[in-house]
């Protein structure tokens, strides 16, 4: 039976939309977008537009970028009609099902390309879902680097306002939010209550594109990020779990409680319930209820991020009780302030019998003690709802007390097993490190030591400190990546820190941990005179000025330059195990004990997804957790997990390797024996065999034993045929002929797998944001910012040009939001300027040296014959030979210099 092709789909998708309620409309081109999008704008807000009007609206339409475009959908615009002002509406965000659907399909747009895209659906008629196939058996990462290629080279204008892209290749199907930064790693699949994918596109349709539920994803589950500038689309799991807190908030006066894994997007989730409850007249406050001062930082800076001053964050109890007293409807604040406000507050008494719901961040912490009995027993007329990636169930209660006897119904769970299938988070590669000898006969187990002096020996700390010096790079890939460190106990922390201040490396280690004032002195020194000296140090590494008396801004400090990888190593005790979010954390080493949910908690600090290299956690334990990681894994997910939460070990990876290293020899048995394959079909197998022998190679680097001699392949004749698989990448990706259809059009070579860093220029931009040029720190915060570049081979060439915006524009910018802006503006700026240079210093001609670059950004391509006709001097065979090659090095150059 012959494979489904890619205009079947498309046809299938179509009728199915349209016997789905969708109205067909033929769109050919940009023209008939326009002329349609009239009509809807008409239908819709029922009103009649001269030409005029409709080009006044199509002005505002087409300007700003693809956030503002997102804002100006959700907004009205205000059209001056003789002496009165119309509104007029471009989508209902209220009654979803309201909106105008459509369908079209090969619509064509022209740049410098030519490019005809699948299916579009418009609502409204804006084009707000774009949808890319491939025929089955194709990739389906081939669909989204398709949707890239287009939006880079013909998505303009009116196709700006696409909030959602959707990808399939019939048997499966994925959906994500349309951004600058798109990775393929943040393509979420669909599911139904139950977490069950939704793959096939005939059910995809049924359910994600039925109209009145699509309409629902782009009005209320997909969030405006103020910070980032960016769109953020709601999982399958996030949007079952605030349906379901709606569901009982507004029909019930029951409580409940939602069990989604930790790293899988718990603030989104409690943020956008928050955000819609607080619409409801029914509802008078939403307060957000975090732990620690730590967390509350956190969540009120993301808070606000999702929607910038939608959240004050209350300073300390006099405050907390003006806002309750106050119209502010959501209120972020931790339990020890909302505890005292109501016990010693009787300013707020008018407030008890409003209706309060109250948001827990995460519900197994310190809500188990009086606080919270404190809190619910003063409102009379209260919900609340708790998030918890780790509930207490009655094997790990405290005093008895489990999320259930607290929160009542489990309203939704996505446990850790199901975020790993979905690739939402990572899982953990866990190794266990060290066997120390009794003096006496025998070795010991570590898990069967209990002496605190052997554990806290120097002798075995000195060990632990050399093994990490010696073995980090390996864990972190060349510190593309970082790490915290564990330890038992604040005691123990300080001899870790001497110790490697003694040590010979150029690691940059940092230390945090909070003291008590009046805690016993052990030794001949206060834990707190001790954390002074360690901030003195991190001081003179990072050019600050904190002290223990500006702890909380050193506690933010540290947090950031960890994000920004300025830290090699953070030594903490439970400080950053929880709540602490960063995706260029990928290790964690530990020296402590660790149970049940704390030892989830603190494993899930490494697990965020990143890109192709960044595989799993590693955990690196100093101390025989195995029992209690195996118990952990068990109690938050079932008996059968372990298998997906935990890597398997150097010894399995190195057989799949060479299992997989027999199908590369029958494909190709010598490295010569690439260039000699017969077909496209049989240069596609290669490529699909060696790639998989990538990805086990990349998951066996990262261990500590890793060696080719356990391998069956030598690592020159590995980098040969690595060499071999570059080459047709190249070869591919450089190919001028569109109408030809390619088998390797199928495949994804995932090139990531052998690049050598993950800095962009996104990194780079969010390092830029974070500079203060008051801050006595800003050299040195400068400096790493231009040797994290001189470090990276993609951006290297571009370090002058981000010396110069740091030092000429940065200084004028009021606005730190805006620097992705300027700096856009700035880059373009640049390129023209440097474009003219080149045409004038070479003489060459300026509109065809525009087209030559443009064309080259495109395809890859420079064709000789049109650099020949830039050319404005008549030149000799030799001289026009010499200036050919020259010219194209210096395009080549140039678009290297100037692609961000």
């Amino acid at each position: 039976m012959a494979t489904q092709s890619e205009a079947a789909l498309e046809k299938c998708l179509i009728d199915k939309l349209i016997e789905g309620g969708y109205e067909r409309v033929k769109i050919r081109d940009e023209n008939d977008l326009k002329i349609n999008l009239k009509t809807q704008i008409e239908r819709f807000n029922k009103i009649e537009l001269s030409d005029d009007e409709f080009h006044k609206i199509l002005l505002h339409l087409e300007s700003g970028t693809i956030f503002d475009k997102a804002k100006k959908l959700r907004d009205k615009y205000a059209l001056k009609r003789e002496d009165e002002l119309i509104y007029i509406d471009f989508f209902n965000t209220k009654d979803w099902c309201k909106n105008i659907f459509q369908v079209t399909n090969q619509v064509t747009m022209k740049k410098t390309y030519e490019n005809r895209y699948d299916v579009t659906i418009l609502i409204n008629g804006l084009p707000l879902v774009q949808i890319e196939l491939k025929k089955r058996g194709a990739e389906l990462k081939v669909a989204f680097n398709q949707i890239e290629r287009y939006r880079h080279h013909s998505y303009r204008g009116l196709f700006q306002y696409i909030q959602i892209f959707v990808i399939s290749n019939g048997v499966n199907s994925k959906y994500f939010a349309n951004n600058k930064d798109l990775s393929f790693k943040y393509t979420f699949s669909w599911k139904d209550k139950e977490n069950r994918n939704v793959s096939s596109l005939n059910e995809f349709a049924d359910t994600f594109l039925e109209r009145c539920h699509l309409s629902k994803m782009i009005a209320r589950y997909t969030v405006l990020n103020e910070t980032s500038k960016s769109l953020m689309v709601l999982r399958a799991y996030q949007y079952y779990a605030v349906e379901a807190i709606l569901d009982k908030a507004l029909n019930t006066t029951t409580n409940g409680y939602v069990w989604h894994t930790t790293g899988s997007g718990k603030t989104l989730t409690s943020f956008k319930v928050s955000q819609i409850l607080a619409e409801e007249p029914g509802i008078d406050k939403i307060i957000f209820v975090v732990d620690r001062k730590d967390l509350d930082y956190q969540t009120f800076k993301e808070f606000n991020s999702f929607s910038q001053g939608s959240v004050d964050n209350t300073e300390n109890t006099k405050n907390l009780v003006k806002q309750l007293l106050g119209p502010d409807k959501l209120i972020i604040t931790t339990i020890q302030k909302l505890s005292r406000a109501v016990a010693r507050h009787k300013a707020i008494e008018q407030v008890k019998n409003q209706k309060t719901i109250l948001m827990f961040d995460e519900c197994h912490r310190s809500q188990f003690g009086k606080m919270h009995d404190v809190i619910t027993s003063f409102f009379t007329n209260l919900q609340y709802f708790g998030f918890t990636g780790t509930p207490i169930f009655a094997i790990n209660s405290v005093d008895g007390m489990t999320t259930k006897t607290l929160f009542q119904d489990r309203l939704h769970s996505y446990v850790i097993k199901d975020a790993i299938r979905d690739e939402n988070v990572l899982g953990f590669s866990v190794e266990y490190v060290g066997r120390y000898r009794n003096k006496a006969t025998l070795d010991i187990e570590v898990e069967d030591i209990d002496r605190k002096e052997l554990m806290e020996s120097e002798d075995r700390m000195e060990k632990i400190v050399d093994y990490i010096i010696a073995h980090h790079d390996r864990k972190t890939y060349n510190r593309e990546f970082n790490a915290i460190f564990a330890v038992s106990s604040i005691e123990v922390l300080t001899k870790y820190y001497e110790i490697f201040q003694r040590k010979v490396h150029d690691l940059n280690i940092a230390a945090i941990f909070s003291f008590d004032a009046n805690e016993e002195i052990k030794g001949d020194e206060h834990s707190r005179d001790k954390l002074e000296r360690y901030i003195q140090d991190y001081n003179e590494m990072f050019g600050t000025n904190y002290s223990t008396d500006t702890f909380n801004e050193y506690y933010v400090d540290v947090s950031k330059r960890s994000k920004d990888k300025q830290i090699d190593i953070l030594l903490v005790v439970n400080m950053f195990l929880t709540g602490f979010d960063s995706k260029l954390l990928n290790t964690l080493y530990v020296d402590k004990n660790l149970k049940y949910h704390g030892l989830l908690q603190a494993y899930s600090r490494t697990n965020r997804v990143l890109n192709e290299k960044k595989k799993h956690g590693n955990i690196i334990c100093f101390r025989n957790l195995k029992k209690a990681t195996d118990e952990s894994i068990r109690l938050y997910s079932d008996e059968s997990a372990s298998e997906f939460v935990l890597m398997k070990s150097y010894e399995d990876y190195a057989e799949d390797f060479n299992k997989v290293l027999e199908f590369l020899m029958d494909v190709a048995p010598y490295v010569g024996y690439v260039d000699e394959l017969p077909s496209e079909k049989e240069v596609a197998e290669f490529v699909k065999v060696f790639r998989e022998l990538l990805r086990i190679h990349t998951r066996l680097t990262v261990f500590t034993e890793f060696t080719f001699d356990d391998l069956h392949i030598s690592e020159q004749n590995f980098n040969d045929y690595l060499s071999k698989y570059l080459d047709i990448y190249e070869k591919y990706k450089q190919s001028t002929a569109p109408e030809k259809v390619s088998v390797l059009d199928d495949v994804d070579f995932e090139v990531e797998l052998v690049r050598r860093d993950n800095i962009n220029v996104s990194y780079i931009l969010n390092l830029i944001k974070e500079l203060d040029i008051d801050s006595p720190s800003f050299e040195k915060d400068k400096e790493f910012i231009l040797d994290t570049m001189e470090r990276s081979h993609e951006l290297r060439s571009k370090i002058d040009l981000i010396q110069q915006f740091i030092e000429r524009t940065i200084p004028q910018i009021e606005d730190k939001d805006k620097i992705e802006y300027h700096f856009e503006n700035y880059i373009d700026h640049e390129k023209k300027k440097a474009v003219n240079n080149l045409a004038d210093e070479e003489k060459l001609d300026h509109d065809i040296t525009k087209a030559i670059i443009a064309e080259y950004e495109f395809s890859g391509k420079i064709r000789n014959d049109a650099v020949k006709q830039s050319f404005e001097e008549k030149l000799g065979l030799k001289e026009r030979r010499s200036k050919l090659q020259r010219i194209k090095d210096l395009i080549v150059e140039l678009v290297d210099k100037f692609s961000w």
